[in-house]
């Protein structure tokens, strides 16, 4: 039987709110009080420096983060420093890893291999590079991951948390992505679904397209959108 997926959509959201709202959702999940989750949103202009700690890849000191009004929080999800902000698409999913699913190379993977079949749908070769996680067109990035796997406190396994960013509008490589170091790699630049197609997209849009890719990726069945 297919386990059930509930997937909830919202334009933006603080970051600091979804976190708490992941945090929330994953003690929940882990009780078995609520269905596994896939929060599909925007954030406002932010910066996250998950695990591997690097401040030498934040290229802006606090007066200029607050000038161009961008965020800044140290989070708990693997990887280096990334950013969000409007025209990307942020996906969090919250799921149960346990049994035969209990691969944690395999499940970032899966996500990329949700984001690659996407590509393709536009007749895009999306890839991987060996030495690094995310999804790649050519030798530019159009999508980062970064996940944590939460312990279960009384069965085995793990809950999901964080997850993808997926750049969708022109010119957000742009934006605040030249504030930092992406993931601490210097060599390789970063694209966006628009402006590889050259067609215009919104957030929304490719939100809900993506969905039946991760369901089919994962196994999931829709319980609730």
């Amino acid at each position: 039987m297919s386990q059930t997926l509930q997937v909830n959509y919202y334009p933006m959201m603080e970051y600091g709110q979804a976190w708490d709202m992941q945090k929330s959702l994953v003690k929940q999940i882990d009780r078995e009080e609520a269905s596994s989750s896939l929060i599909l949103l925007e954030h406002p202009p932010t910066y996250t420096i998950g695990s591997q700690r690097h401040p030498e890849h934040l290229l802006l000191n606090e007066a200029e983060l607050q000038e161009k009004g961008i965020s800044l929080f140290e989070i708990d999800r693997g990887g280096d420093i990334t950013y969000h902000g409007p025209g990307q698409l942020v996906g969090y999913p919250l799921v149960i890893l346990d049994g035969e699913k209990l691969d944690l190379r395999g499940y970032l993977r899966h996500l990329e291999q949700v984001i690659i079949n996407y590509l393709a749908k536009y007749n895009i070769e999306g890839s991987r590079k060996p030495d690094y996680t995310g999804v790649w067109v050519g030798d530019t990035k159009i999508a980062a991951i970064g996940v944590k796997f939460n312990k279960r406190r009384h069965r085995r396994g793990f809950v999901t948390s964080h997850g993808f960013a997926f750049n969708i509008k022109s010119g957000i490589q742009h934006e605040g992505f030249t504030g930092i170091v992406p993931c601490g790699i210097q060599q390789f630049g970063v694209t966006s679904l628009e402006d590889i197609t050259n067609l215009p997209f919104t957030v929304e849009q490719v939100a809900s397209e993506i969905i039946p890719y991760f369901l089919k990726e994962f196994g999931f069945e829709l319980v609730q959108q």
